[in-house]
């Protein structure tokens, strides 16, 4: 990183706009910013680190917003810092303004104008500068990964702040900690410590819940085996918990294996007592049952001999029954021709109340005589409906004429209102095609008029677009041409100044011994120096390739305006003079003309086509009403030859209809006549055969009534009994004889008679004691299933006690792991002899590396006589790791740090601070810091101690580094002449640079 220039407006003590040209004192190697106190020398440290992070150093951070703008600032000026520096390769310039309280435009008070950042990079190959970003995260981002370090540690390794290192030196352990830990970002080492304590306990929970859980089944298993399981006294977490719950679970599951035994010797034994009192209480039903069927059949067989009269009377009424059963088909052949007799009589009153009078009284034959009178009179008017309907046809053929007559009229009609107006038709459309033939000759002359037309308009155009093109590449040429002379100026200067210092551009290539290039001595007393400024050759060869890229440019821009001067000429002497809007209004109006010409000769086609239709359609209407004339001859012919044989036809029906309406009415009355009569006459008949089937029916039912042994046939009709009636009495003799059959067969039996004999059972008593043997089966089985069941849950139980054990001895071995790391790094462990905590341990090999980098200059500095060295000794009670001493080579002896003096101390904490600065350099990435400012007290050392203090300082310059000492010592301006001095005023400070090139 380098500072090439500050700009600081209203910030700190500046009232107003101050420059820092850090590229001028830069170029000596060691410059001195020095004042007055409090005249702001460190607010110029202050800005450079604002304009980097948005942020001042240190407890000035509180000097946020308002606390940095200057007192001495005018009301309308505005705080800002603007950094023009060099990062990883890149030209930066930083514009940072924080928050601005000013008055209002309009009306009194003040407002508030939020902070505004602004980067931009310069752009070499295009001599700009370019905006990259306005977000403040963006930029603070951006900077931070360009520089490698937070502010912290910048501030420790660029602005290397006053009395901090010398406090560093003497600090203890903690507080060496506490600032090595910000620099070198130790935090995530932290994190690991943390990180491990967090696993130790979140393991350490687990494993306890786990045995939680253990323990929660092992109580279960206890509840289950009662007194045979004891549990030891022991929590989740204590050591040999698993292998206590797995013993006493083993000696559960046996003793309930043992109680399980004798449970199953005991429900056998209740099992056969049961077996046996179940048969002795089959028994004693079995007995019961017997008597009681003994007494019952004894009680039936009383009842049978009270009940025999009745059955004796039921046998001869159904003997009785049985005989009139053979009367039963003369009864029932009876009954229907009686019943066909009386529908008959009934069917034949109906027809004759149908009848006209004259037909009413006459028998079957006198009916069936005029039935066939009124069907021969029926078969003679088939004629008469041949004519009805003929004279139908010619009424329909009549109309038809009438329709066709109108029809016809009509076609007549419209042709001649057609034909009327044909002459001016074929005017009109005649006239249509002579038009659209005048507008196709029109815009086939229009059409030869378009192209010359449109290329004069499109060279105008081309004419006033390469016209406002000149203009434009006149002014390139003009600059171009401005831009090599300038250039070539430059390019001169640059020679003229190199020329005037080529002696000690020479000079650098001297070496003892070496002839000079110019005089050929080998001895080079005094050498030409380089003075800042200095223009080398390299600078001198890019002025010249710039001057001869601005010359290309302008070479190019002035053939680029000739071509388009070319250009220009060839459309103006295409176009002529007359303006472009003129040309295009008027190939605008000989388009709108030509597209016309073209509409209306595109109607040529249509008005022929139209034309030949319309003629043809004229032919069609004359053909049209001469065919309408010849029809209306025919039709006059067919009508009076319809007329002629519908009077014929008329004259014939008026004798066929007689008084009826109509044919076919008369026909309707005859047929319905016809059937009267027929119907009539069937009813006769079959009123006849009916009387003479009753009269013989009666015959055969008093000739059956008297062989079946019955006097009358109303006795035999009287011991008849319906199907119902049969069917009950039937029942009530087949019950009476299956009961009499089943009494005896019980009485017969010889065990239901040898139970009677026997002395009265007692199954009341058998079934108290098959109960009892019943209780104490069923208890015996619940012994057994809860001795069964006991064993069963403590074997479950057992086997996941069992897994559980497995599962959690990785979880276990993991606690232990785990818990000796954690310790380990926390520094609590036996194993850690020195008590350092893993942090403390990388910060000690940090300062290690700090130790060793600032003994090379300590040694310079104190002409070899200390030597800083890192110790990880333990100090009093606290952790080791962190200590720091020094080695006097004058006595041999290790001694602590707070024994230095003053000037030691200084001259210490200074080498530790570039030590430090070039170790914290590395760790960010190997950013190079080629400006650093000291901002520590000089004034503690005396002139030979201060001489090898600035020989170190200077001969940073060999790794092309620039520091900055700040300090107002008077010895250090005599011996450093590039100065930067802060002059304080009543008005504010200001700077003032002194020894530079500037």
């Amino acid at each position: 990183m380098r500072l090439h220039r500050l700009d600081i407006t209203a910030f700190g003590p500046f009232g107003g706009t101050q420059t820092v040209d850090f590229d001028a004192l830069c170029a000596a190697g060691l410059f001195l910013l020095h004042g007055p106190t409090g005249a702001g020398k460190t607010s110029v440290l202050d800005a450079v680190c604002y304009a980097l992070y948005g942020s001042v150093p240190g407890a000035r951070q509180s000097g946020q917003g308002a606390h940095l703008r200057s007192d001495h600032a005018p009301p309308g000026t505005r705080t800002g810092v603007r950094l023009d520096l060099t990062v990883a390769g890149r030209r930066l310039e930083i514009t940072r303004q924080p928050p601005w309280e000013r008055p209002k435009l309009r009306g009194r008070g003040t407002t508030v104008d939020k902070a505004q950042t602004w980067l931009r990079e310069y752009d070499s190959a295009a001599g700009v500068w370019r905006d990259r970003s306005r977000s403040h995260q963006e930029i603070g981002e951006e900077i931070t990964q360009l520089l490698g370090m937070s502010r912290e540690q910048f501030c420790q390794v660029v602005l290397l702040p006053q009395g901090d290192f010398a406090r560093f030196l003497r600090a203890d352990a903690e507080a060496r900690s506490r600032l090595l830990g910000r620099l070198f970002d130790t935090q995530r080492f932290a994190d690991v410590e943390k990180r491990l304590a967090e696993r130790r306990r979140a393991t350490e929970a687990r494993v306890r819940e786990g045995d939680a859980a253990l323990l929660a089944d092992a109580h279960r298993m206890q509840q289950e085996a009662g007194d045979a399981m004891e549990l030891p006294e022991l929590a989740p977490g204590d050591p040999g918990l698993a292998a206590a719950v797995l013993e006493a679970a083993a000696v559960a599951r046996s003793t309930a294996r043992e109680r399980l035994a004798v449970a199953h010797c005991r429900l056998a034994a209740a099992e056969s007592a049961h077996a046996a009192a179940r048969r002795a209480l089959d028994e004693a039903r079995e007995l019961a049952r017997l008597q009681q069927r003994f007494a019952e059949a004894r009680q039936r067989a009383e009842r049978l001999r009270e009940q025999a009269a009745g059955h004796r009377a039921a046998q001869e009424r159904m003997e009785r029954a049985r005989k009139a059963e053979a009367v039963a088909p003369a009864l029932e052949l009876r009954e229907a021709a009686e019943a066909e007799h009386r529908r008959a009589a009934e069917a034949e009153a109906r027809a004759r109340g149908l009848l006209p009078a004259p037909h009413a009284d006459a028998g079957a034959g006198g009916l069936t005589a005029a039935a066939r009178r009124t069907a021969e009179e029926l078969g003679g008017l088939d004629a008469a409906r041949r004519a009805e309907r003929r004279l139908a046809e010619l009424a329909e053929e009549r109309a038809v004429l009438d329709r066709q007559e109108r029809a016809d009229e009509d076609v007549l009609r419209e042709a001649d209102t057609w034909l009327d107006g044909w002459d001016a038709t074929r005017a009109a459309l005649q006239a249509r095609i002579d038009s659209a033939r005048e507008a196709a000759t029109r815009a086939e002359q229009l059409a030869v008029q378009r192209a010359p037309l449109r290329r004069r308009l499109d060279a105008a155009r081309t004419r006033d677009r390469l016209a406002a093109d000149l203009e434009q590449a006149q002014q390139r040429a003009h600059a171009s041409a401005q831009r090599a002379l300038d250039a070539r100026a430059h390019w001169l200067d640059l020679k003229e100044q190199r020329l005037n210092g080529i002696a000690a551009e020479l000079a650098a290539h001297l070496a003892d011994g070496e002839p000079c290039a110019v005089c050929g001595a080998t001895e080079h007393p005094a050498p030409a120096r380089k003075v800042a400024g200095h223009v080398d050759r390299a600078t001198e060869d890019r002025a010249l390739a710039a001057y001869q890229r601005a010359e290309e440019q302008h070479t190019t821009d002035e053939r680029s305006l000739g071509a388009l001067r070319e250009a220009l000429a060839a459309a103006g002497a295409e176009a002529g003079d007359t303006p472009a809007e003129r040309l295009a209004a008027e190939a605008d109006a000989l388009e709108q003309e030509y597209a016309r010409a073209r509409r209306e000769a595109s109607a040529l086609h249509a008005a022929q086509e139209e034309l030949r239709r319309a003629e043809q359609e004229r032919e069609q209407r004359l053909a049209d009403r001469q065919q309408a004339a010849v029809r209306a001859a025919s039709r006059l012919s067919r009508r009076d030859t319809l007329e002629r044989e519908r009077t014929l036809l008329q004259a014939e029906l008026e004798q066929a209809r007689g008084n009826a309406g109509s044919v076919a009415a008369r026909a309707a009355q005859l047929e319905r006549l016809a059937a009267l009569l027929t119907g009539a006459a069937d009813a006769a008949r079959a009123a006849e055969d009916a009387a003479q089937r009753l009269k013989d029916a009666d015959a055969r039912l008093a000739d059956a009534a008297y062989r079946a042994g019955f006097d009358t046939p109303q006795a035999a009709a009287a011991a008849l009994l319906d199907a119902a009636a049969h069917r009950e009495l039937q029942h009530r003799l087949d019950a009476w004889q299956q009961e009499e059959a089943a009494v005896r067969a019980i009485l017969a039996e010889t065990a239901t008679a040898a139970a009677a004999r026997r002395p009265p059972a007692d199954p009341a008593g058998a079934e108290r004691a098959a109960a009892a043997a019943e209780r104490r089966l069923r208890e015996a089985a619940s012994a057994r299933d809860a001795a069964a069941r006991c064993c069963t849950e403590l074997d479950r139980l057992s086997a996941r006690a069992a897994d559980a054990v497995r599962r959690l001895a990785p979880l276990r071995e993991e606690y232990d792991r785990v818990a000796r790391l954690a310790a380990l790094t926390a520094g609590t462990s036996a194993d850690n002899e020195r008590r350092m905590r893993l942090e403390s341990y990388v910060l000690a090999a940090r300062l290690e590396q700090v130790a060793a980098a600032a003994t090379v200059r300590l040694q310079r500095m104190s002409s070899g006589r200390y030597t800083l060295v890192h110790s990880d000794g333990r100090t009093g009670r606290g952790r080791s790791g962190l200590g720091l001493h020094v080695v006097d080579a004058w006595t041999g002896r290790e001694r602590d740090t707070a024994t230095l003096s003053g000037g030691e101390t200084f001259f210490a904490s200074l080498a530790l601070a570039l030590g430090l600065a070039d170790v914290v350099t590395d760790e960010a990435g190997g950013v190079r810091l080629d400006t650093l400012f000291i901002d520590e007290g000089f004034g503690s050392l005396d002139d030979q101690t201060l001489d090898e203090v600035l020989d170190v300082l200077d001969s940073l310059r060999e790794r092309d580094r620039s520091v900055g000492i700040v300090s107002h010592v008077p010895d250090l301006r005599r011996r450093i002449h590039a100065q930067l001095e802060v002059v304080k005023g009543r008005t504010g400070s200001t700077l003032r640079q002194r020894g530079t090139a500037r």
